[in-house]
């Protein structure tokens, strides 16, 4: 069976097949559900925020631009509405820093699978760098992409992407290197 295109489906919607909308939302819930599980670091808060997501993008859903992908778009509500939400609720971003032995900090290193270390990482980044490093390599956006969801210039994203590449391997330099090698 041929699966039909995003705008194929936003089509049906505006002309009135609410139930083409399920389509879209299974097609984008573990998206949206995971990207607002990284931004609020609650499980039941961004379960809730993701439900947000999706209403307001059905009741938005005119106003969406063909020109970029709906994953883009999709992208941009949720970040959104996640830094809505944890405005809202002062929802400290940054986890605390744990106080463990380096024993102990060896023997977890060493537990962890290098998807685990790197989110781990990613953490430790300032939120304008999380959400770049998160954007281009997780969620396999462009920099063009990339410059419409943070509205920002292209010549703007690749600086940040730069910079943000060069943090993280500083942290991972100076945090995990000496776990990694052993």
């Amino acid at each position: 069976m041929h699966e039909q295109q995003d705008e194929d489906i936003i089509d049906l919607v505006l002309r009135g097949d609410r139930n083409a909308y399920a389509v879209l939302i299974e097609r984008y819930q573990h998206f949206v559900f995971t990207l607002a599980t990284n931004i609020i670091q609650n499980r039941e808060d961004a379960e809730e925020v993701a439900q947000d997501v999706f209403v307001k993008a059905y009741n938005s859903l005119q106003q969406y631009n063909k020109n970029s992908k709906f994953s883009t778009w999709l992208y941009a509500i949720c970040r959104n509405t996640c830094l809505s939400h944890l405005r809202k609720n002062k929802i400290e971003t940054t986890p605390e820093t744990p106080h463990a032995s380096h024993d102990n900090v060896t023997k977890t290193v060493e537990q962890r699978s290098e998807k685990q270390i790197l989110q781990e990482a990613i953490k430790q980044l300032k939120e304008e760098d999380a959400t770049v490093i998160q954007l281009f390599y997780l969620h396999e956006q462009t920099i063009e992409e990339i410059s419409h969801i943070l509205e920002l210039s292209e010549s703007n994203v690749k600086v940040r992407l730069f910079r943000a590449r060069k943090k993280l391997k500083n942290i991972f330099h100076n945090k995990y290197q000496n776990e990694l090698t052993r």
